[in-house]
């Protein structure tokens, strides 16, 4: 992969390269993404071993870099304290960020386990709450910021990471929300990114806040191997479909490719200064 061109090159920001869906064709995978512009790939760890595994990928492909961090929705199985193994793996030069972390109520144990209680709902939560906290911590000392995950849980999100915010930016990833919302984390510094969603016929409220969100303060991402945008969506995604993702926010903000490959590769290169 190369560096951005006056062309129009594009980031993919959110990637889960080191997932099974990528075992078995990765260098092909890197080789349609280089070929459809897109110049750098953040992949993101859920967990310690999957951030190592980015890591590794960083170091294997320099176009590829990596954020490092434990996901919401995997917290029963996390450490009590992931400082020290984040505060180690953020030391690597390709890691950008920490992350994905946050907050995720979709799957509460009493959706999920039978005889969950909603003791065991907020016991849940807490657990999450204390590790996102972990994440951040690490971020405003070694200077990253925190790639952020969320899901049925935006106001608890955005009240845990408002003390944060003057030490900490975050990129609201996957950012389904209406324009309030992502109004409100502008207004803390921090910034949303696009994923294929914006592309599904359905989804006209998320083109409708990237209408409203001004075009230094979003980023795209393709969050593969899920989300394919149309007209590949139901099938594994990859990188190279930031091309469909870019045209779609391309014709939404009613601007040339060039004009948001020059924004959005700007953002990215404020958010995460070692993808430069």
């Amino acid at each position: 992969m190369h560096p951005p061109s006056p062309a129009g090159a594009f980031y993919d920001t959110h990637a889960h390269l080191d997932f099974p869906d990528f075992s078995h064709d990765l260098p092909q995978v890197l080789e349609r993404a280089a070929a459809a512009g897109i110049a750098r790939i953040i992949t993101i760890g859920t967990d310690l071993a999957s951030s190592a595994r980015a890591v590794k990928l960083s170091e294997e492909h320099p176009g590829v870099f990596a954020v490092v961090g434990w996901h919401p929705g995997h917290v029963t199985s996390a450490p009590e304290d992931i400082r020290p193994a984040l505060r180690e793996l953020a030391r690597h030069p390709k890691v950008v960020a920490l992350g994905e972390t946050g907050l995720d109520y979709h799957r509460l144990p009493s959706k999920q386990t039978a005889g969950s209680t909603a003791a065991d709902d907020e016991a849940y939560k807490r657990r999450q709450a204390a590790l996102f906290d972990q994440h951040l911590e690490i971020a405003r000392e070694t200077g990253l910021n925190c790639v952020v995950h969320q899901r049925d849980a935006l106001a608890d999100t955005l009240s845990r990471f408002q003390p944060w915010s003057a030490h900490v930016r975050g990129v609201f990833h996957c950012f389904v929300d209406d324009a309030q919302a992502a109004a409100r984390i502008i207004e803390m510094g921090s910034l949303v990114s696009f994923t294929g969603v914006a592309t599904f016929k359905n989804a006209a409220n998320v083109r409708a806040t990237l209408a409203a969100v001004p075009m230094d303060k979003f980023m795209l991402e393709t969050d593969c191997p899920f989300l394919a945008p149309t007209p590949f969506r139901g099938k594994r995604c990859e990188p190279a479909y930031v091309k469909e993702i870019a045209a779609q926010a391309a014709e939404t903000k009613g601007v040339s490719l060039a004009e948001l490959s020059a924004a959005t590769c700007a953002t990215a290169h404020g958010f995460f200064p070692r993808v430069r």
